[in-house]
């Protein structure tokens, strides 16, 4: 552990536990600092704490063991972002941009996944193994909400690439018109159609295994790649509970793009084999139709798809809009708190990119309890203000990104540190420890 003496030289960020409220009979420290964009944190099967560094902020994703000595790279040149590690059976599983990579016990390198449809504005995430012994991920969506449009920067590179539904379906023939991203120029485009394309009412789009907004599952040794489910935005963290069942966080839609989607919640969903869970045309299990869903200063969203595959189930639960839901756990310590219900750390919104413009909520930048009981959601540990520190002048939370129980009654957060769309502030990353003290 870093004392307090070093954490001002060793970090360029301001911390002070004391910013942050925890409940009574809790108390949250700093476990290590001066890391950059620490996106997840993973045990190993002998208690050593891996940490892999997202690498958006030097182009390179790595993996981080803790020594006596502080963090050292055990493997790095991975594509950004790198959105979490798992060990599984001796290897290390590492998902990053289009790619699920194996790290075997003597550090060789193996692809097993790859050419996943990760160049939008989402990507593959990390994995979790479930007891049929299978490799289960979420794969995000390459839009907001469906539609190429001018609020996606990678259609420079990438100008073929759109989302991908998971079964066969049939447009209505909704077209956007927008400029292009070169001169003045017009372009329409339309549902899972790359930019400038437009779709035209009753147009079939073939559904495929690797589609946007689902989860994935395969063999350890990545084989046998099939789809669980679809219809999600993106699925950034999934986890299996004791019973079995599969978790997940899923994004909402912004207030941006072509096709901009106002009050649309964070998700925590039940994901179960075969179903459709909504996207692009409802949120929070409701339709995009309804008058709640329209921005202030844009048309009501109407439908994509001319039929939809089910009606999707509702949420187990959902956070305010721009919560930004990311790693969670659930809670197996009795001396913790109540058994099954989970800790999930809320990441906060980027304004004024994704609120459409309007200021920055006080929701996320937190870490919040589920009741799985009853799907209520209770802070947990939050700064005094609700806001991030660099925000409130205070040294409590920035981003955090996960939340991980370790050895003993202590719950780990990581936090991404100080972040916005257009900078990553280096060594600004923590690593925080909830303890119950009584």
């Amino acid at each position: 552990m870093i004392n307090q003496e070093l954490i001002t030289n060793l970090s360029s960020r301001k911390l002070n536990p004391d910013d942050i409220l925890v409940p009574e009979g809790f108390e949250i420290d700093v476990f290590a600092t001066g890391l950059t964009t620490p996106i997840n944190i993973t045990f190993t099967e002998n208690g050593e704490m891996l940490v892999a560094d997202s690498g958006i902020a030097d182009g390179n994703g790595k993996v981080l063991k803790q020594t006596e000595n502080g963090f050292s790279v055990i493997a790095d040149g991975f594509n950004p972002p790198l959105t979490g590690i798992t060990v599984y059976q001796g290897n290390i599983y590492v998902a990053h941009r289009r790619f699920v990579t194996m790290i075997l016990p003597d550090g060789t390198k193996k692809d097993i996944i790859s050419g996943l449809p990760s160049n939008g504005d989402h990507h593959n995430n990390r994995v979790v193994f479930g007891r049929d012994g299978k490799m289960y991920f979420g794969q995000g969506t390459a839009t907001n909400s469906g539609v190429v449009g001018l609020d996606n920067d990678w259609v420079k590179d990438h100008p073929f690439f759109h989302d991908y539904p998971g079964s066969d379906v049939t447009l209505n023939g909704e077209n956007f018109t927008t400029t292009t991203f070169v001169g003045n120029h017009e372009a329409t485009t339309g549902a899972y159609s790359p930019f400038g394309i437009p779709s035209y009412p009753g147009e079939k789009v073939n559904g495929i295994v690797q589609a946007s907004g689902s989860i994935l599952r395969a063999n350890p040794d990545g084989s046998d790649l099939e789809l669980v489910a679809w219809g999600l935005r993106n699925p950034f963290r999934i986890h299996f509970d004791s019973f079995d069942r599969l978790f997940s966080t899923n994004h909402g839609m912004d207030v941006r793009g072509s096709r901009p989607v106002a009050n649309s919640p964070d998700e925590f969903q039940w994901i179960r084999p075969g179903m459709w869970y909504g996207f692009p045309d409802f949120t929070g299990g409701l339709p995009l139709t309804m008058p709640q869903f329209k921005p202030e200063n844009g048309p009501q969203p109407e439908f994509l798809l001319a039929k939809h595959p089910m009606q999707p189930p509702m949420p187990v639960t959902v956070f305010a809009p721009h919560s930004a839901t990311m790693g969670f756990s659930f809670n197996e310590k009795p001396a913790f708190g109540p058994i099954g219900d989970v800790y999930i750390a809320e990441f906060g919104a980027d304004e004024p990119v994704t609120t459409g413009g309007e200021p920055l909520p006080i929701v996320g930048h937190r870490i919040s309890r589920i009741d799985m009981r009853t799907g209520e959601i209770f802070p947990f540990a939050i700064n005094r203000t609700g806001l991030p520190a660099s925000l409130s002048d205070s040294g409590g939370f920035e981003r955090p990104i996960d939340a991980v129980f370790g050895t003993g009654d202590v719950l780990y957060v990581a936090d991404f540190g100080v972040f916005s769309e257009v900078s990553v502030l280096p060594r600004s990353g923590v690593i925080w420890r909830i303890r119950k003290t009584i």
